[in-house]
């Protein structure tokens, strides 16, 4: 679980900041949508192969 102390002379808008930081970098979020729908699994291998596609042209691009 994700907790932010509040330190002395510190505003709360950066301890809030700092605790969205922190839910961002945990991917947190991101695996919170990914469980509100499920998807089956061949849909899941067929996303995956798009995003290895997709990777490699950009690798490919980057190489040029």
């Amino acid at each position: 679980m994700i907790g932010v102390n509040v330190k002395d002379n510190e505003s709360i808008d950066r301890a809030i900041n700092r605790f969205k930081k922190m839910v961002t970098r945990s991917r947190i979020l991101n695996e919170y949508k990914e469980r509100q729908q499920y998807t089956k699994p061949s849909e899941e291998r067929r996303e995956a192969l798009k995003k290895s596609i997709r990777e490699e042209r950009r690798r490919q691009r980057e190489n040029y």
